[in-house]
This record gives structure tokens, C-alpha cells and sequence, in this order.
């Protein structure tokens, strides 16, 4: 195929998901950019990657970053509504993007969207993708949209924090009786999909799901038992959840866990149930980082409002 484009942008490339998409395409030999809200964090890729603004509130520079992209990758969204970031806003910002994208001239996105979006969800989280979604596949451009699990990695939220969890508390709550399903993936393995599915032309809608399934409850006590603790796992009722977790998050300063994300769980919301597209297991994963995983908490709000620290 001959193209007079051959540069790469990756939304949030200093921060989790894109540091692995950038990896993957460097060591590919690809140029690329980063677009970025971050621009002051530590860029892990010195000089390799250039950072350019998301000006969202200004179409035509927008554009103007994205003009020498032959493929753009969106991981760019938020976890919940604060007073500093909404799902309305995130949906407004990425029509932006699309807009900016089909203007310059821009091959084909990546979207990195969540598993089983709808359009009439009772969750504002899963209908803000079903509708970025749409909008993708009736813009006219090439597109591959990717639909992630629960990811598990060095910088993950979820995996971490429950360790975390276990390390500090001699009792550990699962929501109800903890035996909904998921299929975490690395986010590694996640990276892969999405550079993979960058170099083709074809639409498609995949699903990133890890090669283990676990029950919830499954999972928080095989993260137990590798970590060799004694903390005792009981079901409590999902309301109780909630309010325990919202008086560790005023401890921690975080928003630890939220009704919409206990009823995604529990209804599977993270569960594909589709042939695994990844390879690490989460039980592998946590046996060779048992030493360091859980050791220090994971902060969302952290990560969003504090733009020159470096994840870690």
C-alpha cells in the first residue's frame, strides 16, 4: 500500500494505556506524536515522541496537529463525573477529535471503546461509548474499534487497588455475592490488538479479553492467596459497598469505586464472552509482581488533576 503518511498519534502516550501503544509502535520503526492534556509529565520516549495539545475548544489547530497523521489511536476518556472532568465533556472532546481527524486527512482510528456499550444502558459510561462508537462508523473513516475488559498492568487502577485492599484490611467486601464474570487483560496485550488493527484498512469491532475467567470473588481471592495474606472475603450488599468505599476514598483523597461500576460489574458489563485476543495471565501476572503489587495506592483523581507527575 503506498501512503505519503506514514505518522502515528497516540492520545495520552505519558500516561497508561497510550505508553504501551507508543512502545509498540517505536519499536515498530513508526514516527509518532502524542496528544496530550499532559504536556509537562515525564515523556518516558525523550525525543522520539513529539507532544502536541489537544486544543479541543479550537477545531482548526486540532486539525493542524493531526495533518502529517496517517493513524490516529483514541484512548482518551474519563472513568466518572467530577467537577473537573464529565462524560459530556469527554463525548463533546472526542466528536471533536473525529471532526479533526476527517478533516486533515487522516487514515484510519483506533478507538479504544468499553465491552457491551449500548446505546440505552441505565449507565452513562457505556452509552457515551455506544454513541462515540456510531458517531465512528457512519464518519466515512477507516476504523477499528477495540472493547477492552478490566486491564491489569504496573499502572493499573483496579487490580492494584484491590491488593492494596487486601495488604491493609483483615476483611475484604465483594459486591453481593461476587460471582459475576470478568476477563482482565493485560494492558500490554491490549497494546498489541490496537497496533495490529492500526496497519489494516478493513471496519471491524473487536473485543480485548484475557485468556482467564475468573468470578469477581474468584479473582480478589486468587490475588489473596498469591499474595500469601490472611484477609477473609465475605459478600456484602452493594449499597454497604458503595459506602465503604466512599469513606476509604475520602482517606485516600479518591473516588475508590462507584455505583455505576458495582452495576457493570455485576450485570458483566466486563465480561466478553468471545475467544481471548490476549495471552498474560492475570495469576502469572500477580505471582512475578507479588513483591511490589499493591504496595502503594493508585489514585484516579491523582492522576487526572496533578498534570506533571509521572504514572508510576
Amino acid at each position: 500500500m503506498n501512503r505519503s503518511k506514514r505518522m502515528h498519534a497516540v492520545t495520552g502516550a505519558y500516561g497508561y494505556s497510550g505508553k504501551y501503544i507508543t512502545r509498540r509502535l517505536l519499536a515498530k520503526g513508526e514516527e509518532v506524536i502524542t496528544l496530550t492534556n499532559s504536556p509537562d509529565r515525564p515523556n518516558p520516549f525523550g525525543g522520539e515522541v513529539q507532544a502536541r495539545p489537544f486544543d479541543f475548544d479550537n477545531l482548526a489547530k486540532l486539525t493542524e496537529s493531526l495533518a502529517d497523521v496517517d493513524v490516529l489511536y483514541i484512548t482518551y476518556w474519563v472513568r466518572f463525573n467530577h467537577r473537573h472532568f464529565t462524560y459530556a465533556q469527554a463525548i463533546h472532546n472526542t466528536l471533536t477529535l473525529f471532526d479533526a481527524a476527517e478533516a486533515a486527512g487522516v487514515r484510519r482510528i483506533v478507538y479504544v471503546s468499553i465491552t457491551n456499550p449500548s446505546g440505552n444502558s441505565p449507565l452513562e459510561y457505556f452509552r457515551g461509548k455506544a454513541k462515540l462508537e456510531k458517531a465512528l462508523q457512519t464518519s466515512g473513516l477507516s476504523n477499528a474499534i477495540i472493547r477492552p475488559t478490566v486491564l491489569f498492568g504496573p499502572e493499573d487502577i483496579l487490580v492494584n487497588n484491590i491488593a492494596w485492599t487486601l495488604r491493609r484490611l483483615p476483611v475484604f467486601g465483594v459486591f453481593g455475592d461476587g460471582q459475576y464474570r470478568l476477563e482482565p487483560i493485560h494492558v500490554d496485550d491490549l497494546a498489541a490488538l490496537i497496533v495490529e488493527h492500526g496497519q489494516h484498512d478493513k471496519n471491524v469491532t473487536v473485543n480485548a479479553n484475557g485468556p482467564e475467567i475468573f468470578s469477581y470473588r474468584q479473582m480478589v481471592e486468587t490475588i489473596r492467596d498469591i499474595l500469601k495474606l490472611r484477609c477473609k472475603i465475605i459478600g456484602i450488599p452493594s449499597r454497604v459497598a458503595h459506602a465503604i468505599g466512599y469513606l476509604v476514598g475520602k482517606c485516600v483523597g479518591d473516588v475508590t469505586i462507584t455505583r455505576d461500576e458495582i452495576h457493570a460489574l455485576q450485570n458483566e458489563l466486563l465480561f466478553a464472552n468471545t475467544p481471548p485476543t490476549g495471552t498474560i495471565r492475570l495469576t502469572d501476572y500477580a505471582a512475578e509482581h507479588a513483591p511490589d503489587l499493591g504496595r502503594s495506592y493508585h489514585s484516579e483523581l491523582k492522576r487526572r488533576t496533578n498534570r506533571i507527575a509521572a504514572y508510576t
